[in-house]
């Protein structure tokens, strides 16, 4: 029997069953959270991209990517809740499949946006008290986190040829902030800029961090950067306590506190 509406972080009013027994994750992020919360069983399939856990990385039936989900094997789970987000998944593939089943969308840009999807995943999954738990950890764990004393302007790239970055309003762009880090990239420049000409035009951010996702920037990579731009400091960083908003923000600022002690003066 279907439960009663809710709504999702876009706002939308979704029918999600109570308690739901087959749900599709379309975000590796959430993915995670979800096996955080216990809900090995009730998972029925997940992404190409889901890696973590990674026995559902073996064993769950995968659906495609998060950008071109296979709607036909999706209709085979025959799921009753699937999991998206904004950012991650296509707005047309999000719109065909609400038309034959509940669709909840998540749409996170800080840490403030995160804990809230944690909590109203809880809610929707009758996994509340953990949920809700797991967002207060969370919660205390970056409140200590302190800020580098003096902010450097930092590029946080995530993609090569041609070199973009995460700018302002992105999940990452709040991580580097609590950080102490400024963001070099204009707030005019979108969400995820190009910045070949940021780097070329002598305006040189002091930090360089080069993620591991989604383009595996490598040690070459940040040779040849240093080459490029020798007064900066380039740091090959993990990508996913910068952009995994999940269960894995539990691990996030000691991540970070570490990172910042290895910047120097």
């Amino acid at each position: 029997m279907t439960g009663p509406a809710c709504t999702d972080q876009m706002h939308r009013r979704v029918a999600v069953p109570d308690h739901p027994q087959r749900i599709i994750s379309l975000v590796p992020s959430q993915t995670e959270l979800l096996h955080a919360l216990g809900l090995g069983d009730r998972v029925a399939g997940v992404t190409k991209f889901c890696t973590r856990p990674a026995e559902w990385f073996r064993t769950k039936p995968r659906v495609g990517g998060t950008k071109k989900v296979d709607i036909g094997k999706i209709r085979a789970l025959q799921p009753d809740l699937i999991i998206g987000n904004k950012e991650e998944n296509e707005r047309a593939d999000i719109e065909a499949l609400e038309l034959e089943f509940p669709v909840w969308m998540s749409d996170v840009n800080d840490l403030e946006g995160a804990l809230d999807m944690i909590c109203r995943v809880g809610r929707l999954t009758g996994t509340a008290a953990m949920a809700e738990a797991m967002a207060a950890k969370v919660a205390a764990r970056f409140a200590a986190l302190q800020p580098l004393p003096v902010a450097r302007r930092t590029a946080y790239l995530i993609w090569r040829k041609p070199y973009m970055a995460a700018g302002p309003g992105t999940f990452i762009h709040d991580m580097l902030r609590r950080c102490g880090l400024e963001n070099a990239c204009p707030l005019t420049g979108g969400r995820y800029p190009v910045v070949d000409e940021l780097l070329a035009q002598g305006r040189t951010p002091e930090l360089l961090l080069l993620s591991s996702e989604p383009y595996p920037f490598n040690a070459k990579h940040a040779e040849e950067l240093r080459k490029l731009l020798p007064r900066a400091q380039v740091l090959q960083v993990d990508g996913e306590p910068f952009s995994w908003y999940g269960s894995r923000l539990l691990h996030a600022p000691a991540y970070l506190a570490d990172l910042m002690g290895k910047l120097g003066p």
